[in-house]
């Protein structure tokens, strides 16, 4: 399954990560707290890791899905949460 990672630069990371996670909790079976959370969508799984100074975000689509929508859908979610900042810096790199 193709999977991509990035790290974005944030001193709030774990703020967005547990944003991102609740507001997907109403409609997935969201697991999080809050340094770690994984996040089980229709295009794939975001796995969400929140250290000091930023967040890394790991994106892994089925065989033959959209992993680039995916990395879209989570990017966008996290930009709306992290408005002051936004847009946050991704960076895309195939794991």
């Amino acid at each position: 399954m193709p999977t991509s990672t990035a790290t974005v630069p944030t001193e709030r990371a774990s703020r967005y990560l547990q944003q991102l996670c609740k507001h997907w909790s109403h409609k997935f079976a969201v697991t999080f707290d809050e340094s770690h959370g994984e996040i089980p969508l229709p295009l794939g799984t975001a796995v969400l890791d929140a250290g000091a100074d930023a967040l890394t975000v790991a994106c892994t689509a089925p065989e033959g899905g959209d992993l680039a929508r995916l990395q879209q859908v989570v990017a966008d979610h996290l930009d709306r949460f992290a408005f002051r900042e936004a847009p946050l810096p991704f960076d895309w790199k195939l794991a």
